[in-house]
């Protein structure tokens, strides 16, 4: 096989056969170069076109082909000739930052990058475009009238989930590498969930925000989505400026919270199948898993049906941009923003006073615990077409899809989803790990020994 074939056939594997670290092989054994991979990922983008119009706001093929790296230059960083989407909501430089939205259509173009997207071009990564995300962020469903929303891989009827929408669908579909994306009640994990991804939301502070368009800025963070748990620690290590964290991955047994309530209520029959089977599956291998009452996660769980955060942080930062151009708006957005100036101070301020005390009680409740676990998602992907006719469903789909990752972003914590799918099962479900404010390297490992145990699982 030529080396253009191998490149072509690269872009084509299943996610979990293009890892960072397998096309970092590919490159040292020869088998195409980056200027190679280059093109074939340009020629992968061509050969899907009506996906693409939906995944990409702006695709960059010269910018892809210029910044490869030749072969020789592959030492000069860690993530040297890996092409990474970029979210619409980063600032990129010399490009017009939209978040998903006509109404920044106009805006000036940044005068600089992000500082996300700037330490991934400091270690070689090639990016490649910007991704379709939901409007401003507002919705964990991906959906976007503007500008497109992209199919779900397993079930294109169905949608990837959101906000990072475009991202995940480009790592799904071979358009990417891996994605750089920003989380603020779940915004990667559940477009990975939906995807068959992994999807990492660290710690807030970890990365930082500079450049970012906010949604809500008490829990904006940013990360990647990609094909493993490896290639999620490369990507992070990047953007925090941290020593790549040395994952060992032999399977072995994990102490995990299951945490009773209501983050474990309102499942879809199969995803409460799927969880109970991967549950079963990891006690038969010795882990040790501990359903029981999980006090700080109740209480962010009450809070969050009370309205939570984001929607009085995203009303206030919208108040003036909603009266000029409100008919600009997606009608889903414009309408959740709307509602969000009618919150009193005082109903902020007793939804936000608790966070610091209860990140301390989460921290002291995992003590001996590797991590909790849970289905990332309570629902399946939905189908596009219902919830775009029908606003009840929209608003039931998006308020289950957000409700197990959200509470996870009140806390600060580190969390991430691993893919799972049951036999015979059509679509994936997601796996989530999460552990306290600042534990984002150990979350990373116990996740790598974690996502062991479901490949060993999915190979019979």
């Amino acid at each position: 096989m030529t080396t253009t074939a191998q490149a072509d056939a690269f872009w084509q594997r299943a996610p979990r056969s293009r890892r960072l670290r397998d096309l970092e092989a590919a490159y040292q054994r020869g088998d195409f170069s980056p200027q190679e991979a280059s093109e074939a990922l340009i020629r992968r983008v061509e050969s899907l076109p009506e996906v693409t119009r939906a995944t990409y706001i702006a695709f960059e093929p010269n910018r892809l082909r210029d910044s490869a790296p030749a072969q020789w230059q592959l030492s000069a960083g860690p993530l040297a000739g890996v092409p990474v989407s970029i979210k619409d909501l980063f600032d990129t430089t010399g490009e017009v930052t939209r978040a998903g939205s006509r109404v920044l259509a106009g805006a000036a173009p940044a005068e600089r990058d992000a500082s996300a997207v700037a330490r991934l071009r400091s270690a070689g990564a090639q990016l490649c475009g910007r991704t379709t995300m939901t409007e401003f962020a507002f919705s964990g469903l991906g959906l976007n009238p503007h500008y497109g929303s992209p199919p779900n891989p397993f079930d294109g009827k169905r949608i990837t989930g959101g906000s990072s929408s475009g991202g995940a669908a480009s790592v799904a579909f071979g358009l990417a590498a891996a994605t750089l994306g920003s989380d603020t009640g779940g915004s990667l994990r559940i477009p990975a969930a939906f995807c068959g991804l992994t999807g990492f939301k660290p710690s807030q502070a970890s990365v930082p925000l500079d450049g970012a368009y906010p949604l809500a800025p008490s829990l904006d963070c940013v990360g990647p989505i990609a094909p493993s748990v490896d290639c999620c620690a490369r990507l992070w290590s990047v953007l925090a400026r941290r020593d790549m964290p040395t994952l060992d991955e032999t399977p072995r047994p994990l102490r995990l919270a299951v945490p009773e309530g209501g983050l474990l209520e309102e499942l879809d029959i199969e995803v409460a199948q799927a969880f109970a089977l991967a549950c079963d599956y990891l006690r038969a291998q010795g882990c040790h898993l501990e359903h029981l009452t999980i006090n700080a996660l109740d209480a962010v769980y009450a809070i969050n049906q009370r309205g939570g955060l984001v929607v009085p942080e995203a009303a206030a930062l919208h108040r003036e941009q909603l009266a000029r151009h409100g008919a600009l708006y997606d009608p889903q957005v414009y309408k959740r923003l709307e509602g969000g100036l009618d919150i009193p101070a005082h109903a902020y301020i007793e939804r936000l006073q608790p966070r610091a005390a209860l990140q301390r009680d989460f921290c002291a409740e995992l003590v001996g615990f590797d991590a909790v676990l849970l289905p990332t998602a309570p629902l399946l992907p939905p189908e596009r077409e219902r919830l775009e006719q029908e606003s009840e469903v929209f608003i039931d789909a998006n308020r289950r899809a957000l409700r197990n990752t959200n509470v996870f972003n009140y806390l600060d914590a580190a969390a991430l989803s691993l893919p799972f799918i049951a036999p015979g099962a059509a679509l994936p479900i997601g796996l989530m790990v999460a552990a306290p404010q600042g534990e984002d390297a150990r979350l990373l490992q116990t996740a790598s020994v974690l996502e062991a145990w479901c490949e060993r699982f999915a190979a019979g």
